[in-house]
């Protein structure tokens, strides 16, 4: 009887220890899906001010006040629109290189060229 109930002891025992681990793993895994809910509010209130920034950035208004302002753009008008044409084979369209530096300055004798080329 002494052994069976020695046998019995131990595996009550091994069955409290594995109780014991298997809470400690539960609560271990619950704070980590807490974390991981907190970081998912977290982004989803980040994603939503940029959402709203991107919104506010991108106004029409804002993007003409910014070119007038700061890029001294105007607005596009029939009178200062130039239209240059090209005799049937006369050239390939080729893409423009991209500038390593600022460009120069253009000199009022090439824009009269340009002028007098779109005339034709």
């Amino acid at each position: 009887m002494s052994r069976l109930n020695i046998f019995l002891l131990i595996v009550v025992m091994g069955c409290a220890l594995s109780v014991v681990n298997a809470t400690n793993q539960q609560r271990q895994i619950f704070i980590q899906l807490q974390r991981a809910e907190s970081q998912e509010r977290q982004l989803q209130q980040d994603y939503s001010q940029l959402q709203y920034q991107q919104s506010a950035l991108s106004k029409t208004s804002r993007i003409e006040q910014i070119a007038t302002d700061s890029l001294k753009m105007a607005a596009v008008t029939t009178g200062r629109t130039q239209y240059l044409t090209l005799s049937p084979g006369a050239a390939t369209a080729e893409d423009a290189p991209v500038p390593t530096s600022a460009p120069a300055p253009a000199t009022a004798s090439a824009s009269h060229a340009t002028r007098q080329g779109s005339a034709r």
